[in-house]
């Protein structure tokens, strides 16, 4: 099964979420922001980011294809009985 371009951007995409998951960038600051240290803050940024791109890389069907499914689409037009469905 062949990647189409627009799902191998993810590759490079989740790859730059695991680098910056860690706050490479703050170690050694003590600074604190409303009573938490900034890299509590930078996580709760970076988890907020991660949520919003794995949200849309699930609506954009790539897990489904990644995990060798059908999506919906593709389900519904092999059934021929025009009902939607999974591909179960």
């Amino acid at each position: 099964m062949g990647r189409t371009r627009r799902d191998l951007v993810w590759i490079p995409t989740f790859a730059v979420l695991v680098a910056f998951a860690v706050p490479w960038p703050l170690w050694g600051i003590d600074l604190t922001v409303a009573g938490l240290p900034v890299w509590i803050w930078w996580h709760i940024g970076w988890l907020g980011l991660c949520t919003v791109l794995f949200t849309r890389f699930v609506r954009s069907g790539a897990w489904e294809r990644g995990m060798g499914r059908r999506t919906a689409s593709n389900a519904t037009a092999g059934r021929g009985d025009g009902r939607a469905g999974r591909g179960d």
